[in-house]
């Protein structure tokens, strides 16, 4: 039986599916992720961009040259992200996903980037930038 994960924004503008398991689930630390989610950090799960699917339209920002956030355009909550280094991949924010607790992270990446008072109690690898896939 496949796994389907649901989640979507604050006020239910926009929903999404995502079937099968996430390629990577991770805590992201760099600057970019902070200031999007106005966070610490930001855990992110990695799914093939076929495996989600949207009811609603998140609003789509080019944060970078090489990277999109996507958002809903009504609440504001911060919903996906892809980038060119990590082709056919869409990240979901797992604080969107309405059982958070069933993916756990199972690294921090961009850890070079950490904030010194936001240290996390856990034995998860820390990779100092993104890290490796393939």
């Amino acid at each position: 039986m496949t796994t389907v994960y649901e989640g979507g924004c604050q006020c239910g503008a926009v929903r999404y599916r995502a079937s099968g398991a996430p390629l990577l689930a991770c805590i992201c630390h760099c600057t970019m992720c902070r200031r999007a989610h106005a966070a610490p950090s930001v855990a992110w799960a990695a799914f093939e961009q076929s495996q989600v699917s949207f009811s609603g339209t998140p609003k789509v920002y080019p944060s970078s040259a090489e990277a999109q956030r996507s958002f809903c355009a009504e609440c504001g909550t911060p919903i996906g992200f892809t980038a060119a280094y990590m082709p056919g991949l869409v990240d979901i924010a797992i604080g969107s996903l309405d059982a958070p607790e069933a993916l756990p992270p199972q690294l921090h990446c961009w850890y070079s980037r950490h904030l010194a008072w936001a240290e996390y109690a856990d034995d998860l690898p820390r990779h100092g930038e993104f890290p490796p896939h393939g």
